[in-house]
């Protein structure tokens, strides 16, 4: 509940504290007094936009701080957690507004955005000024409230899930479509040039192995005619370096039988005789080995052009030609692949919009039955509320689309938002006619008490616990502003209700009434919010009667409409 509301320097207002109690609060005072100065400081600590304006005449900054006695939400602790908030026993919601247009906003005395102000305010109060109840013309309104009805949250839930599923499915098969027709658009060319390169067979490393077995071919003679000299020097001549060694090495083994210090040279002369040896036999192999083949070179000639002519043609070294085959051949396999993917995600699709159609269908039933309950009780509420002779229906429709995700009985249906169905109010409140839309029938004084009607019928199911109305008895009077008044009262005792009247019948229906008047001090004008006692309120409504002139009859009235009210 809102404990107390203190205002400096706004508007008219100099300083005050008002302080509220549970159940219902009337505010009345004088046309211009500044009863609506209170709903607009509270807009403003509730987070609306500021404006620089509204700070006193004379003064630097105002300020506003609204103190709720805390009561159990998790929306209120998941807020404060995240902006790392302390909880408290009360919740302190405070907004400065300095003359030069700066604004800053609290809550427990800790700094926070205007966004989170506004968070946490929209989920205790509900405040209606003198022309919002105006929105309830609107249809785009009405679903929301037949849901807080019906208490459709898990429904709701279940539907916008599976709806996102969708979507996102829908989001992923539309990417691989385009990114399908993109491969398809360019596969002539892919084929083409995957075709060509594969044809070839390039090899990693080719262009280098081509380069040295030319090389090798071309000089055949000249390695030829050197290996076989090597030979002769090596091993195959009479006086060749192998038959030398073996002389050296018996001389050796002769000189060291004589003199042991010549048996270390031995090993190594050991060891030059076999290198010798191999490096002997390598050559002879290799002799053996060379080719004249003039026609094998011919054809490296032939392949060694083929690669150049190719590199030059798509402008790339022999690895990025490669590279580009190995391209080409993924995203030719990758044609396939989406095929593959997009058969999958459309039976996925399929079994998704199924899953939406049976989650619709269920939101759809349960908003169906609770209708038919909302209009049986807004038209009692509204009997009660002087308007006897009302027809108010719940219509639900739904909008056939061939291109719909959702399926009924074989029909295709728009999945919205929040389900499938079309919700709006039509009213008549004359016999014989026709429901129509809201906005085409109803006055201003219906449509404040359909409001209040449509608050009565959610009060057990809505979660703000405090309700507030300016000026909520727009077009009334007589036996359906006390009508009114008593609506207002069994609201209250399931919500605070803080309510701005001009009528008697209703201010008699106060817990705790508060007058509010301007008056002039020091050549200033201001506003003052005072608690009024049994006397002063009788003063209070005798006025609302009569105006400035109380008269003995009016009080007398007015004494009655308040025993009236506690009876």
């Amino acid at each position: 509940m809102l404990s107390s509301l203190y205002i400096k320097n706004f508007a008219l207002i100099q300083e005050l504290t008002v302080e509220f109690n549970p159940g219902l609060t009337i505010i009345t005072g004088e046309t211009g007094a500044g009863k609506s100065i209170l709903i607009g400081a509270l807009s403003l600590v509730l987070g609306e936009r500021a404006s620089s304006d509204l700070v006193r005449s004379g003064t630097t900054k105002a300020v506003i701080e609204a103190v709720l006695k805390k009561i159990h939400s998790e929306k209120i602790d998941s807020l404060l957690h995240t902006a790392n908030i302390d909880p408290a026993p009360e919740l302190m919601l405070r907004r400065e507004l300095s003359s030069n247009g700066q604004s800053r906003c609290f809550i427990n005395d800790t700094p926070c955005t205007a966004t989170l102000l506004k968070q946490a305010g929209e989920e205790l109060i509900d405040l209606h000024g003198q022309h919002e109840h105006q929105l309830l013309l609107h249809a785009d309104t009405h679903e929301a409230l037949l849901d807080a009805f019906a208490r459709t949250t898990e429904e709701v839930s279940a539907y916008t899930t599976s709806r996102s599923i969708l979507q996102e499915l829908l989001q992923q098969l539309d990417m691989l479509k385009k990114e399908a027709a993109n491969i398809l658009e360019k596969k002539e060319i892919v084929d083409f040039q995957l075709n060509e390169l594969k044809s070839i067979d390039l090899k990693s490393g080719e262009e280098e192995s081509i380069e040295n077995e030319m090389t090798l071919l071309e000089n055949a003679e000249t390695l030829f005619t050197l290996t076989t000299a090597l030979s002769n020097l090596l091993y195959d001549n009479e006086h060749s370096t192998y038959s030398t060694i073996t002389s050296a090495l018996n001389t050796l083994e002769k000189l060291a039988g004589i003199d042991k210090r010549f048996d270390m040279h031995i090993e190594e002369i050991r060891t030059a005789k076999s290198i010798v040896d191999e490096l002997s036999r390598f050559t002879h192999s290799y002799t053996s080995d060379i080719h004249f083949n003039a026609e094998r070179l011919d054809t490296l000639r032939e392949r060694q052009l083929q690669l150049q002519r190719l590199c030059k043609k798509y402008g790339r070294t022999l690895p990025e030609l490669i590279e580009l085959k190995n391209k080409l051949d993924a995203q030719s396999n990758l044609e396939e692949n989406l095929e593959e993917k997009i058969n999958h995600l459309e039976q996925e699709i399929t079994l998704q919009k199924t899953k939406l159609s049976i989650h619709a269908t269920t939101l759809c039933h349960k908003r169906q039955g609770a209708a038919h309950h909302l209009e049986k009780v807004i038209q009692e509420q509204l009997a009660e509320l002087g308007i006897p002779h009302t027809t108010f229906i719940v219509s639900i429709t739904h909008e056939e689309n061939p291109q719909g995700d959702i399926t009924i009985d074989g029909t295709t249906f728009t999945a919205f938002p929040r389900g499938y169905d079309r919700i709006e109010f039509l009213i008549s409140t004359n016999p014989g006619e026709k429901p129509r839309p809201l906005i085409k029938v109803a006055s201003g004084g219906e449509i404040s008490r359909i409001m209040l009607a449509m608050k009565s019928a959610l009060a057990e199911s809505a979660k703000l616990p405090i309700l507030i109305f300016d000026e909520i008895d727009t077009g009334i009077s007589g036996r359906v502003a006390e009508s009114v008044g008593k609506s207002l009262r069994k609201l209250s005792r399931l919500h605070q209700i803080i309510a701005i009247t001009h009528l008697p019948q209703i201010a008699a229906m106060a817990d705790l009434h508060l007058g509010v008047k301007k008056s002039v001090q020091n050549d200033r004008t201001i506003t003052e919010v005072t608690p009024l006692d049994n006397e002063s309120r009788l003063q209070a409504i005798a006025s609302l009667i009569s105006g400035k002139q109380i008269s003995a009859s009016s009080l007398s009235l007015a004494a009655e409409l308040v025993e009236g009210a506690r009876h």
